[in-house]
């Protein structure tokens, strides 16, 4: 028989065939983050061919993940028991971010429409917010949903810049963080002071928001609000995080109260996901060859983290489980 040629479909193209364990690529940089090891564990790439990937989101009732490709203008979905990845969504109007609401709905972040929608469970799509006071958004990046039902989102003008992640414009309003009420669907700004809002997520016990500012000066930082006792207003604004010369982007908290931050740009080093604890101390890395953008938990326990990263998406089971709501 002739030589067989490498295995070259999108799984498994470019990296690596043989794990190691304990796998090099998890480093512990502080004892903390020990405990959070499985030794028998390591980094998995589910699929590559991706330009942008973004907006991880687990729907544990059909064992699938959907994640965006901004620039492709698509939606794809990653199925647990097949490993099969096929497009959920094109055109999804330059999808972002992605959440679930507390009825199991999608909720998404769209560049293009420069708009927040919800999909029913009939696969019908609602508009759950465009504009504020007369004006079109920018381009809402990423989403949570509180407990109470509110939706929380960003929107910097990012993918207004250029026509490779929507459609080139110019901002019509500041660069804001909005609360949806759950109830009446009434919007209200939460925050109106971050250079670049981007990743967010809330503490488990949700008396802490946690906001990524990737336009900080003079580096980009992870802030910290307190959640006021009325549910939909923040106070007490504190730098959680300098990120030096790092970017942190998307981000889950785990039961704990870590924060798991998509991070990157730059360099080797700073590829990856980033762990710190609820003090803010960095206490581990997972590496990754590209840069991640964001992250969810997922899995039958949500003791999996997916990562959405670049053109590719990677998974690892972990020792902890991810926040609900997440």
């Amino acid at each position: 028989m002739g030589k067989q040629s490498p295995d070259l479909s999108p799984t498994t193209a470019g990296w690596r065939a043989f794990p190691r364990y304990p796998d090099a690529a998890i480093e512990a940089l502080d004892p903390r983050f020990e405990k959070y090891q499985i030794m028998l564990s390591a980094v998995e790439r589910l699929y590559t061919g991706c330009r942008w990937s973004e907006g991880p989101v687990w729907f544990g009732d059909g064992r699938f993940l959907l994640w965006s490709d901004i620039p492709n203008n698509r939606m794809l979905k990653w199925e647990e028991e097949t490993g099969a990845v096929s497009i959920y969504r094109k055109p999804s109007g330059y999808a972002n971010g992605n959440t679930r609401d507390r009825e199991g709905r999608l909720v998404t972040c769209e560049h293009g429409g420069r708009r927040v929608t919800r999909t029913e469970h009939d696969g019908n799509i609602t508009i759950l917010m465009d504009s504020w006071q007369g004006k079109r958004l920018s381009s809402p990046n990423d989403v949570v949903v509180k407990s109470d039902g509110s939706i929380w989102f960003t929107d910097p003008p990012f993918g207004i810049l250029g026509h490779y992640e929507g459609h080139k414009a110019e901002p019509e309003l500041g660069q804001n963080v909005y609360c949806i009420d759950g109830e009446t669907g009434e919007p209200s700004i939460v925050a109106d002071d971050v250079l670049g809002p981007n990743g967010l997520c809330f503490s488990p016990d949700e008396q802490i928001l946690y906001i990524v500012e990737s336009r900080g000066v003079p580096h980009r930082k992870i802030l910290a609000y307190d959640v006021l006792a009325s549910g939909h207003e923040i106070t007490n604004k504190r730098v959680l995080i300098d990120a030096g010369p790092g970017t942190p982007d998307g981000m889950r908290c785990d039961v704990d109260g870590n924060l798991w931050c998509g991070w990157g740009m730059g360099s080797e080093e700073l590829d990856g996901v980033f762990v710190f604890a609820p003090d803010g101390t960095h206490i581990g890395r997972i590496a990754l060859p590209e840069r991640c953008a964001n992250v969810c938990f997922g899995g039958l326990k949500r003791n999996r983290l997916f990562m959405a990263s670049a053109q590719s998406l990677y998974a690892l089971y972990v020792n902890t489980q991810g926040a609900p709501g997440g």
